[in-house]
């Protein structure tokens, strides 16, 4: 089973959006030695503790100091931009790295209402996914004579593409289309077995996918002890909650109560929507993943975690890198 890695280059109170992108770098030449299959960064906007918002332009400072990995999003947001602009940076980018670059593609806007006006996105843009979706796979594939438009760089690179969601409507199109599946696990849970499920059931094999692909979004908070992962992982909790409440901003720094700066009414809802977690030791976060693959049966996981410190985020996908290792090697047995 493929492990990989999601990435939406947090930007920590007291530093800058510079050292953010220096410490995706650092964590993607580091994740390359550690065995991740995939480098995955995510479009966010208008958000000052993410600095992954040209989400191309960083896919290709990775790819340019990486090597073998695959880098990606996860995702572009479609609705955002015209089909032909996707096609023309991805398929420049897969020219740059051929066989190295992902496309991930998901229906949300990556931010608010000011956001879609600001990027001049008509709210109705969302419910031609599908057919834009489509749409990019022609032009991701030969170059069609009977095509008034073709993408230049784009045609004949054959980028993959993945439907993002957290929804069953995500599922409903990615099994329509025969594409491989990934569910936003990490901070929405809520429809995620009945989601695999329609997926898994109503797939319908295309050229380029036989059979059902899953990839399962997990939160890891990894360190040499419990204490300390439990800790690390309040970084991510009190962000989350800020982003629910209206005022998101920079990560902030992890405390030893939880309670002492998010108010305890509201910790169950946030670690409900964050539950999909392994966090804890090298042989808790085994465990746990152990049954969320077990539970759901992905045919991929990909990792991902708001950590504060840079060298702490390093050791815990290390961890977690080396638990996945271990889960496979059991698996072959």
């Amino acid at each position: 089973m493929h492990y990989s890695l999601l990435d939406l280059a947090p930007v920590p109170e007291g530093s800058t959006t510079a050292d953010a992108l220096r410490n995706t770098g650092a964590l993607a030449q580091h994740a390359e030695g550690l065995g991740y299959h995939r480098y995955w960064l995510a479009e966010h906007h208008n958000m000052a503790g993410i600095a992954s918002a040209a989400t191309a332009v960083l896919i290709g400072h990775v790819a340019g100091l990486t090597k073998t990995m695959r880098v990606g999003a996860g995702g572009i947001m479609l609705p955002n931009h015209a089909p032909l602009a996707v096609a023309e940076a991805f398929g420049t980018l897969a020219t740059l790295y051929p066989g190295r670059i992902d496309l991930g593609l998901g229906r949300a806007p990556g931010g608010d209402h000011a956001v879609m006006k600001a990027l001049g996105v008509h709210h109705g843009r969302a419910e031609n996914f599908p057919n834009e979706v489509a749409e990019l796979r022609e032009l991701f594939g030969a170059e069609n004579p009977n095509r008034a438009v073709q993408a230049h760089p784009g045609a004949g690179t054959e980028v993959p593409l993945w439907v993002l969601g957290s929804s069953l409507y995500g599922a409903q199109v990615a099994a329509a289309l025969g594409l491989p599946y990934a569910f936003a696990s990490h901070f929405a849970p809520a429809a995620l077995e009945q989601a695999f499920e329609v997926y898994r059931r109503y797939f319908k094999p295309s050229e380029t996918l036989a059979k059902p692909h899953a990839m399962l979004a997990v939160n890891l908070f990894a360190a040499d002890t419990e204490g300390e992962a439990r800790k690390l992982r309040t970084s991510m909790q009190q962000s989350f909650y800020r982003l629910r409440t209206g005022t998101p901003g920079k990560l902030p720094p992890p405390v030893d109560d939880l309670s002492s700066v998010v108010p305890e009414g509201a910790i169950p809802q946030v670690n409900e929507a964050l539950r999909v977690t392994a966090v804890g030791n090298a042989a808790q976060v085994e465990q746990q993943l152990r049954a969320l693959i077990a539970t759901h049966r992905p045919d991929e996981v990909i990792l991902t975690g708001h950590i504060y410190d840079h060298a702490a985020r390093l050791r815990s996908f290390e961890i977690g890198a080396d638990a996945m290792q271990r889960i496979n090697l059991a698996q072959a047995a």
